[in-house]
């Protein structure tokens, strides 16, 4: 009797994960504790400096690795569930997410118990690209990869098109396809900010899951390294080729600036809200590098960022309620008063335009951040194992 093969963890998805979660940390500190942050754009070249638009710039990287690798998991789900029980986890799963991101997350951002304002960020976005995806997979699995290319490259065709006249349809093109910072006004003084649209992430999750299937135990570890890394420079190649014509997939066009290192950061500056073709082939591109090159790598660094890959859910609802506590109590010893807790045009409650650091010190308040919620990681991870056979674990 032939054994089936055991899907083993494969270790550089945790590594990845976790240096994607802890790199993100760093764009919401910033956001929080920067004294520049609610005055200046740090991608605009003109008024930035290299070392503010860094970082800004690096954590482009986080949301469409995480979403990539949220998709990826999903695909290696199917070794121990059944197609149609993946897509019912998936869609159950994905109204899990979004009921998270409305009640806990917002919560986290903006400290506000009256729920003013709702964020609909990227575990948003996640959650309907999960639901969107076990739709489809009821329907078809095969319609997964060319969907997902569809909506990848697709989707800039819209910068092309006139805009629509109707409020209803705007609005329904925005949550869709086009969402930068869309706000839906609500009775009662409360709003819903859509800050990631949804079907251009939908596109990045389903490719992650299609690209699963050379994670499947019986394909040939060798193999899989270099269809990862070719894929990979393949991809940085086409986003320098296509950047470089001022075309398509891309709204922002580079420029020659004053000197060639801002030059540079035009051409690399491409569009997150939502994320452009040239913005996801440039961030996927790294992705596959890395895994490809990170497969067989174990050493100190790559087992630290291993307890936050495997826990990134517990991680990233954490951080956010660390960052804001840190604020208010910046807020207080500052100098500020209750007065000052709600600030005009500002979304988050402690956080108005002149309070924080200087960059360096954000920086060293991100790296203690992180260092802190290394132990906590662990344990839950212990948790989790020490509970995988409760159903709802699965959900965290």
């Amino acid at each position: 009797m032939t054994k089936t093969p055991t899907l083993q963890r494969i270790h550089s998805i945790d590594i990845l994960r976790g240096l994607v979660m802890a790199i993100m940390a760093l764009d919401h500190v910033r956001d929080f504790l920067h004294n520049d942050a609610a005055l200046h754009d740090p991608l605009n070249v003109q008024t930035t400096t290299p070392a503010l638009f860094f970082a800004r710039w690096i954590t482009h990287f986080c949301a469409p690795t995480f979403v990539f690798l949220s998709g990826l998991s999903a695909g290696l789900s199917r070794h121990k569930r059944s197609s149609a029980e993946t897509a019912s986890f998936l869609i159950k799963r994905g109204l899990w997410l979004i009921a998270v991101e409305v009640l806990v997350i917002t919560l986290g951002l903006s400290f506000n118990p009256f729920y003013n304002m709702l964020f609909l960020q990227v575990i948003w976005a996640i959650g309907c690209s999960m639901i969107i995806l076990g739709l489809l997979l009821k329907v078809s699995g095969k319609l997964v990869l060319p969907l997902g290319l569809l909506l990848i490259i697709g989707h800039d065709a819209l910068n092309y098109m006139q805009p629509v006249k109707s409020p209803f349809e705007a609005g329904l093109l925005q949550v869709l396809f086009t969402a930068r910072f869309y706000i839906l006004p609500l009775p009662g003084n409360h709003f819903i900010v859509f800050l990631y649209a949804i079907l251009p992430w939908t596109g990045i999750m389903l490719l992650g899951y299609a690209v699963s299937v050379i994670y499947q135990p019986n394909y040939a570890p060798q193999r899989r390294r270099t269809q990862l890394l070719y894929g990979g420079l393949g991809l940085l190649a086409f986003f320098i080729l296509l950047r470089f014509t001022n075309t398509y997939g891309e709204p922002q066009h580079w420029s020659v600036q004053r000197t060639v290192v801002r030059t540079l950061l035009s051409f690399i500056n491409v569009s997150k809200y939502p994320p452009s073709l040239l913005y996801t082939c440039l961030t996927l591109s790294f992705a596959l590098i890395f895994l490809a090159l990170t497969e067989s790598v174990n050493n100190a660094w790559s087992r630290i960022l291993t307890v936050y890959g495997k826990v990134p859910f517990f991680y990233y609802v954490l951080h956010f309620f660390i960052i804001h506590t840190i604020t208010v109590i910046v807020f207080y010893t500052s100098g500020y008063t209750s007065k000052d807790i709600a600030s005009p045009n500002a979304p988050f409650l402690f956080r108005p335009a002149t309070l924080g650091f200087s960059l360096g010190i954000v920086y060293l308040i991100w790296l203690s951040i992180v260092a802190t919620l290394y132990k906590p990681c662990r344990w839950y991870i212990g948790y989790k194992q020490r509970h995988q056979d409760q159903w709802w674990v699965s959900y965290l």
